[in-house]
């Protein structure tokens, strides 16, 4: 991956829509070249699909709950269970493992404290294995970015 690639990937995280004659003017290739470079991007795994950022509270989400999650037990099986019902369930928007006293960090949307409590008693409290949940409510957004920053010329 080239200067070149990196400034293609940084202008579609930035605007999924762009033309490919718009982007090819951003990153001054001509049309042909460019397309090129994305397909080869795509086929590789680098741009891993395009989405659509939705306003979370709009939709109707205005909850962001950050759970962290320690597991009873670290077997094979307690994990790999863990970690398949957790891609199953919709309110959990990113789920990070993570060092230190808690497994796991979820990011949970909620519609209301009580859609949340439903959650934790329906949902979360269902999943074999977990020793514990520790919630936290965001009141707020200060930066949420949609693109990686640029790296640091080598």
């Amino acid at each position: 991956m080239d200067r070149i690639d990196r400034k293609i990937l940084h202008e579609l995280q930035l605007d999924g829509r762009l033309s490919n004659q718009e982007l090819a003017q951003r990153v001054n290739l001509s049309p042909s070249p460019c397309l090129r470079r994305v397909r080869r991007l795509e086929e590789e795994g680098m741009i891993q699909g395009y989405t659509a950022v939705v306003d979370q509270k709009a939709y109707g989400y205005p909850l962001t709950v950050f759970a962290r999650i320690a597991l009873e037990r670290h077997d094979t099986v307690t994990v790999l269970e863990f970690e398949r019902r957790v891609k199953e369930i919709d309110e959990i928007i990113d789920c990070f493992m993570m060092t230190g006293q808690r497994d796991y960090l979820l990011r949970v949307v909620a519609a209301s404290l009580e859609d949340y409590e439903r959650f934790v008693r329906q949902t979360l409290h269902t999943i074999p294995g977990i020793g514990s949940i520790d919630t936290s409510f965001a009141f707020g957004v200060v930066k949420r970015s949609p693109a990686l920053p640029p790296l640091s010329p080598r």
